[in-house]
C-alpha cells in the first residue's frame, strides 16, 4: 500500500480487515502455516485488484490504481525506470507468471500482498533468504518486461 497514489481510498488496515471477514466467512480446513498465508496473500491482491477495477470503471471516473515497482523494496534495487504501474497490468503480468512458475508468483503474492519478509517468506515456503531475494529480483524483472512489452507474453 504504500507504493500506491497519493489519496488512494483503500487503506492497509481496510485490506487485511476484508481479508480477514474474507477468511472468516471461508469453510477451509487449514493444512498449515503456509496454506494460510497463501489464502490470505491471494485474497489481499484480489482485493487491491477488484478495487483498482471499481475505479476503472467508466461510472467512476475511468481512473486507474497505480504503484510503483521502484527501489526502496526489502533487499532489491529494483528498476529505476519503473515508474507508475497500473495494478491491473501487474495483476494480469502476475496470472502470466504462475502458469510460467507458480513459485515465483507466489514468492511475489507473499511478500508484496501480504506483506512477508524475505525471512518470513523463506520460512514459510522453506527456501533460503538468498533463493527468496534472487526469485523476486527474477520475478519483478519479468514482470516489468512483461508490462513494457505485453506481445512478448510468454
Amino acid at each position: 500500500m504504500k507504493r500506491e497514489r497519493a489519496g488512494h481510498t483503500l487503506q492497509a488496515t481496510a485490506v487485511v480487515h476484508e481479508a480477514f471477514v474474507r477468511l472468516v466467512g471461508m469453510d477451509v480446513p487449514w493444512q498449515d502455516r503456509m496454506h494460510f498465508f497463501a489464502v490470505a496473500a491471494r485474497l489481499m491482491r484480489r482485493i487491491l485488484v477488484d478495487h483498482a477495477k471499481g475505479r476503472q470503471r467508466t461510472k467512476r471516473g475511468g481512473e486507474l490504481s497505480i504503484v510503483a515497482l521502484a527501489p526502496g523494496s526489502e533487499g532489491g534495487q529494483g528498476a529505476t525506470n519503473a515508474g507508475e504501474i497500473d495494478v491491473l497490468e501487474i495483476d494480469d503480468a502476475l496470472e502470466r507468471l504462475s502458469q510460467r512458475d507458480p513459485r515465483l508468483a507466489q514468492i511475489v503474492e507473499l511478500h508484496y500482498f501480504a506483506g512477508m519478509t524475505y525471512q518470513e517468506t523463506a520460512l514459510a515456503l522453506g527456501i533460503s533468504e538468498a533463493t527468496v531475494h534472487r526469485d523476486l529480483r527474477m520475478a519483478k524483472a519479468w514482470i516489468l518486461s512483461q508490462i513494457r512489452s505485453p506481445e512478448s507474453s510468454l
